[in-house]
């Protein structure tokens, strides 16, 4: 074994042609480095680490065998890829990571020619890698493709449906499992990783192909004796059959921390002919950092902390996040009503159902990564006679649409859709952004479609959930915390389909519909000092629309400002076609404000909300534009005979 070297191999190392340069003894001292520069840089910027610190080996040895970016490594949902990152031509950027104008928390093709595939949703990697390897395949190029996807992603239909198609390709991909909760395959050590490096040899593959053309010279009953007799042999020594059934030469368990492991099973699989192969990789999320191997998620997302410690910044101790109020609030509605169940997709501490489930486990469901299956499992529970509670992302439900449609919507079956992260989020980006829920759902027949404009409008909107039990409901609220108000001991159903008054004015009428409600406060705060007085409205409702308030309001106002988080087709168009239905639009001027015909790229919530033009300052100049105001005097044109 050569000596460590005392000179940073990182330092030398700016590109993987660089990294292929050094000598396999070097590895070693590489990975190090590249762990350490990784909690460093994550330590600054805040993120997902525990998933990067346990492919840090893996993300070495895969670039050093395979010649990137012409072989395309592609990373799964890409929580993971700040390693690959850093070895790929941007670690002097490292430490902008989910900043305004830095780089992105997933890969991105638009970030660098190393991304060769976007990713931030999971279970893709398969399906894309394959698409790249037929291509490759179509225009006679030798390239490889490689995906790496974890356990978690392995949950999700779209990547058994890919292994399917591929294995009946006879694609060249190489799929990576990265199983990192050991949920597959049993301890590994040196035994697996000599059978590994066997079963992956170019002479194991040379005999199974002599003995598969042997076989179809038997009688047909013998050859399928023969097949299953190796089928089951693989299977005792590497629990593969499951992937080989799906068409994969199946390699594995290999020891995903141990480079002398890793490096000569990913040369033979490289070097290897014939159809797919599955290598089977077992990793320890935050492997290397005792802070994150000792904590219960493995600091899977973090803000920014101490190295030394650990210890991650905490927030201002201000108003509760959404997402607490959201759970407290369905714990009270379920104490009253035992048919209240929840539903997550993989996400119980990101929606909040964590806590739903210790106050009752058995009436909590973690789906796993599958959305389409969340749904339509929450459909059978709602037809079942109980009362589903699916708490999904606005932007993982996107997954989900079509049981959404033609599983819910079309058979008015009573599911209840809590959408967290509506809007935009910050730092994880367009990705993760909410913004088309609104849209989506909106446009179903019999739906109730709810945005809360205040933490307090959320616990009665739970309520209101809770009490419909004719239809499907939707009731979505942003990501962070709410504006500090007294919240209601419990929620109080409303009137479904009725807004509110929240000011009373006569200059101009605001239609606020979700989370702006405290921008359109300042705005209209803003206006009265120039002598525009604002009605402010919530909404609370896109569908159905409170008909008669939106009448009134165009009625008794030059102005109507809808606002919205979300895109183009939402409450805003809902609200035109009413008035246009209804010939309210003559002398009226109507100015919807909604999310812009981009996609954001991640920055603080604030910043993007200026990007979005959805902040008071631009809500006031949307209004003074429309009233045509002159000079500094406030004056205004009138706008009605």
């Amino acid at each position: 074994m050569a000596e460590t070297s005392k000179t940073p191999l990182l330092d030398t190392i700016n590109s993987p042609a660089e990294l292929r340069g050094l000598q396999p003894d070097q590895l070693r001292q590489l990975a190090d480095e590249l762990r350490t520069e990784t909690i460093d840089a994550v330590s600054v910027t805040g993120g997902h680490l525990g998933a990067g610190l346990g492919v840090v080996e893996l993300t070495t040895v895969l670039h050093y065998v395979f010649n990137t970016p012409d072989d395309k490594l592609i990373f799964d949902v890409g929580h993971q890829c700040y390693p690959h990152k850093i070895l790929t031509e941007r670690r002097d950027r490292i430490r902008t990571l989910r900043q305004g104008g830095g780089l992105s928390g997933f890969t991105k093709r638009a970030e660098s020619r190393y991304d060769p595939f976007g990713a931030a949703h999971s279970s893709t990697s398969i399906s894309s890698g394959l698409g790249f390897d037929i291509a490759h395949q179509m225009q006679g190029l030798p390239h490889r493709s490689i995906a790496v996807i974890g356990d978690g992603s392995m949950s999700a239909g779209m990547a058994y449906e890919a292994m399917n198609n591929a294995g009946s390709l006879k694609s060249r991909m190489i799929v990576i499992l990265n199983d990192n909760e050991m949920s597959i395959a049993p301890p590994v050590g040196a035994m697996s990783a000599y059978l590994s490096r066997l079963i992956s040899g170019k002479p194991y593959l040379s005999i199974r192909e002599v003995g598969k053309k042997l076989a179809e010279k038997f009688p047909r009953q013998l050859s399928k004796m023969a097949q299953r007799a190796e089928e089951y042999a693989r299977g005792m020594l590497t629990g593969g059959t499951m992937f080989e059934e799906l068409g994969f030469y199946y390699v594995g368990p290999v020891d995903g921390h141990n480079i002398d492991h890793l490096l000569p099973v990913l040369e033979n699989v490289r070097d290897a002919d014939g159809g797919p192969i599955l290598v089977h990789v077992v990793t320890e999320k935050g492997k290397g950092y005792p802070p994150a191997e000792n904590s219960a998620d493995k600091y899977h997302g973090v803000s920014k902390f101490d190295v030394v410690t650990g210890t991650q910044q905490k927030g201002k101790p201000n108003a509760p996040a959404y997402t607490k109020v959201f759970a407290n609030a369905l714990v009270k509605e379920a104490e009253k009503d035992e048919k209240i169940v929840a539903v997550t997709a993989a996400m119980p501490s990101g929606t909040g159902l964590d806590i739903f489930g210790k106050a009752f486990p058995d009436r909590t469901f973690d789906v796993g990564i599958a959305e389409q299956h969340g749904v339509t499992f929450c459909a059978g529970l709602a037809a079942g006679g109980m009362k589903p509670f699916a708490a999904i992302y606005s932007t993982f439900l996107q997954r989900g649409y079509d049981q959404v449609v033609h599983d819910v919507a079309i058979q008015r079956l009573p599911v209840r859709f809590a959408i967290d992260r509506a809007g935009l989020v910050g730092a994880d980006g367009p990705t993760h952004a909410g913004s088309f829920d609104v849209t989506y759902l909106a446009t179903l027949p019999g739906f109730v479609v709810m945005a809360a404009s205040d933490e307090a409008e959320l616990v009665h909107m739970v309520a209101t959930a809770a009490a419909i039990d004719d239809r499907p409901s939707a009731f979505r609220y942003p990501r962070g915390e709410g504006i500090g108000l007294d919240m209601p001991e419990e929620g109080v159903p409303l009137e479904i389909g009725k807004g509110r008054i929240v000011r009373e004015g006569n200059a101009l009428a605001i239609l606020n519909f979700g989370g702006r409600m405290a921008e359109v406060m300042k705005a209209a705060d803003d206006l009265a000092a120039m002598g525009l007085s604002a009605t402010v409205a919530d909404a609370r409702f896109a569908k159905p629309l409170d008909t008669d308030l939106i009448a009134r309001l165009a009625k008794e106002h030059p102005l109507l400002v809808t606002i919205e988080e979300g895109a183009i087709g939402g409450f805003g168009s809902h609200v035109l076609q009413f008035l246009a239905e209804n010939d309210l639009l003559d002398g009226l001027k109507v100015r919807p404000m909604i999310l812009p015909d981009i996609f954001i790229d991640q920055d603080s919530p604030a910043k993007m909300y200026d990007v979005a033009g959805l902040n008071a300052p631009q809500i006031m100049q949307t209004v003074l534009s429309a009233l045509d105001i002159e000079g500094k005097d406030g004056a205004t044109k009138p706008l009605r005979a």
